[in-house]
């Protein structure tokens, strides 16, 4: 059973939001940033024959990859830059020969790519050449981009300083900066260049970036797929801190139980999505690899012998310092412990060899586990944070379970910043089994969001008690969706609603009343002293109608 698809709200950059901005529109398909560049189906076309050699998926990839930069650069909108990225993405890990499936004139169905990034792609694989992608190369040398990691500095000063200066890298940029040579910039002072300064020392000082479990769970998804049907492959299994569900996620590890080991490292490094084979710290061999992922992290696959993947998996699972747990416990026993298996150990202290070694193969992790006089330790526990100890006492906890999630208490419809409108939310809870639904739409003041007024409120109320008439009646009539909860399910109306800069809250006390539930959350004015912000905070936590306090540490992972 699927998750109900999260609603993407309106998160503010850092800085605050005013109160009387208002709010973007979400266009659907990203069309063309030149009005004078028609679509490719309205040109003269090529012949499709043989005399232009067709670009593979990772030159494709690269390519738009290099327009998000280039349209980031120019001050495009972030959601146009955002789904050329994302084309890149799905590009560089499909397994279609996308090139010579479009001159086929069969185009694929590809994850983010709308009509207008398909007529590109049938364009390159036509010509081998794409106008739009050669006219912003003139505008906007690929290199420009790098300036974009300093902290601070933006899009559109990168781009003054490209035009204004001819700084193009970090280098060029830091010499410039020493030399106080860009405040002759329009915009940039003597303030503002001590900042870039300032945000290329970060730069140097900040640790290798680390990406979101979601985000690794999408590139290991896709990877996953294409090895499954290399073949000799058994199973495919993601290893390492993903495996282990922390929220941010470094290097990736793959584990594929094969038996025939060296062609399955030849079909890695064949993969589009790799960029280069090798990486820092990587090892080549014909059990391992190390492969640098096209924009993406590094990616370790290590293959593992069919009927013996339990030690593997335990090992390069993790964490290191469960690891060290476990092989004290062996060593306490007699045995040594690592990703090969279980050996004696010799009389001089030392792992023993030939047949002296007795070496122990399991096929699951519950067998190295119960070999070791231990009950499976799920990976989400294996830190070294008590885990051991509560498993020789019997004593582990019951994870949460997808089965355990009965409903949602924060989400947003297209009548605030959500994508969707009530009954798609609402009919897609039901069918993931939920029992409820809180839709928390935004209150009036956060206009950049599209909040409601209380005039909006009493209209939305309205619909919700209509689609719960709806519901009711085909729940009794044996019309519920399949999957629906057993007992029912019921939308229930809440808000998420603003604490004012002032302090005063969005809504008064006789409407916050009529909800079912009511969010109170802080988007403007996020730098204001800590002892104003715990007012305000305190504001929302006095009145009695507010029931849950949104994300109060301001936190998002990896940005702030």
């Amino acid at each position: 059973m699927e998750p109900v698809e999260p609603v993407a709200a309106v998160e503010p950059a850092d800085g605050d939001i005013s109160e009387a901005d208002s709010p973007a529109p979400a266009p659907q398909e990203v069309v063309a940033v030149d009005p004078d560049d028609p679509p490719y189906e309205t040109r003269p076309r090529a012949s499709r024959g043989d005399e232009v050699p067709l670009l593979r998926n990772d030159e494709l990839a690269r390519i738009f990859y290099e327009i998000g930069d280039m349209l980031e650069l120019q001050g495009e909108m972030p959601f146009k830059v955002g789904a050329y990225r994302r084309a890149a993405d799905s590009i560089a890990h499909s397994p279609v020969d996308i090139a010579a499936a479009f001159r086929r004139g069969e185009p694929p169905a590809l994850s983010g790519v709308g009509r207008a990034i398909a007529d590109k792609l049938d364009e390159l694989a036509d010509t081998g050449r794409l106008r739009f992608y050669e006219r912003l190369r003139r505008d906007v040398p690929p290199s420009l981009v790098t300036l974009l990691a300093v902290p601070g500095l933006g899009p559109r000063t990168a781009g003054d300083l490209w035009r204004g200066l001819g700084i193009a890298t970090l280098d060029e940029l830091e010499v410039a900066a020493r030399e106080g040579r860009l405040r002759a910039v329009r915009g940039i002072s003597e303030r503002t260049e001590k900042k870039i300064l300032d945000g290329l020392e970060q730069l140097r000082r900040r640790p290798p970036r680390r990406m979101r479990l979601g985000q690794a769970h999408e590139i290991l998804s896709r990877l996953e797929s294409l090895l499954e049907g290399a073949p000799g492959v058994s199973e495919v299994v993601a290893a390492g801190s993903f495996r282990r569900r922390r929220e941010t996620v470094g290097d990736l590890d793959l584990l594929v139980e094969t038996d025939r080991p060296v062609e399955l490292i030849q079909v890695v490094h064949g993969l589009a999505a790799v960029e280069r084979v090798g990486g820092h710290g990587g090892r080549l061999g014909q059990h391992r690899t190390t492969v640098q992922l096209m924009r993406g992290p590094q990616l370790d696959v290590m293959t593992m012998p069919t009927g013996r993947t339990g030690t593997y998996l335990v090992h390069f699972t993790g964490s290191a310092e469960h690891n060290v747990r476990l092989r004290e416990l062996a060593r306490d026993i007699g045995w040594s412990l690592s990703e090969h298996g279980f050996v004696r150990i010799g009389d001089d202290g030392e792992p023993a060899e030939g047949e002296a070694a007795e070496r122990r193969t399991f096929a699951t992790e519950a067998e190295v586990y119960g070999f070791l006089g231990l009950p499976f330790i799920e990976p989400e526990l294996r830190e070294d944070r008590g885990e051991i100890e509560a498993a020789s006492a019997g004593t582990l906890p019951l994870l949460v379970d997808l089965g355990d999630l009965q409903g949602d208490c924060h989400t947003h419809s297209d009548w605030s910043d959500g994508s969707k409108p009530i009954d798609a939310w609402s009919d897609a809870a039901r069918r993931r089994g939920y029992a409820y639904q809180v839709l928390t739409d935004h209150s009036q003041s956060l206009t950049i969001a599209n909040g409601l007024d209380p005039t909006r409120v009493e209209q939305q109320r309205r619909i919700i008690a209509e689609l719960n008439e709806r519901f009711a009646r085909e729940e009794s009539g044996g019309g519920a969706p399949h999957g629906a909860h057993a007992s029912g399910f019921r939308l229930l109306h809440g808000c998420e609603m603003e604490i004012r800069t002032d302090g005063r809250l969005d809504y008064d006390d006789a409407l916050l009343a009529r909800f079912d539930v009511v969010i109170a959350s802080l988007h403007v004015g996020r730098r204001q002293p800590r002892k104003q912000l715990m007012e305000r905070y305190m504001t929302a936590l006095r009145n009695p109608n507010v029931d849950i306090i949104a994300h109060p540490s301001g936190r998002k992972i990896g940005i702030r």
